[in-house]
């Protein structure tokens, strides 16, 4: 048996006029703001996607999914998480479990964690206890404390037989 750790990072810039999606999950925010992308800007769903990626050294969404390419535009990232997938099973491999943490002022994200934790996992082919989705502020520090955006953090630990 082998395992291979990856981490993943993603940020998107908080603005106006787009949706707040996270984990799969439409939210929203106080101040109405979304995330800026040229998917869906799901950086929860994104650094979850770096993280299955770095870890066969397979390189990262780009990659895959490049900004400039018109086919990804508005594309559902849980949808991209899927084909992520399927690459990663490819080659051989399977996810033992992921661990992220969502990095943003607002909203308060702790009543959608479960249904965030959900969708990845029902996308991964696991199970919900396998998907750790954790948020915290940065206590107003920085550009996610100044709501200009929200960031996450993610590691994967695959295995193969």
């Amino acid at each position: 048996m082998q395992l291979r750790v990856g981490n993943g990072y993603d940020i998107h810039r908080l603005v106006p006029g787009r949706p707040l999606i996270l984990g799969g999950q439409r939210l929203e925010h106080p101040a109405g703001l979304g995330l800026d992308g040229h998917s869906d800007a799901d950086v929860l769903v994104h650094a979850v996607m770096d993280a299955l990626l770095g870890a066969l050294a397979m390189g990262d969404i780009g990659k895959y999914f490049p900004p400039d390419d018109p086919t990804w535009k508005g594309a559902n990232s849980l949808v991209l998480l899927e084909q992520v997938n399927a690459l990663v099973a490819g080659r051989g491999w399977r996810v033992v479990n992921i661990d992220s943490v969502i990095v943003a002022e607002r909203p308060k994200l702790k009543p959608h964690i479960g249904a965030m934790a959900a969708a990845i996992a029902a996308r991964l082919g696991v199970e919900p206890e396998q998907v750790g989705v954790k948020a915290t502020t940065n206590e107003q520090l920085g550009a996610e404390g100044r709501e200009e955006g929200i960031s996450c953090h993610a590691v994967a630990l695959l295995q193969s037989p």
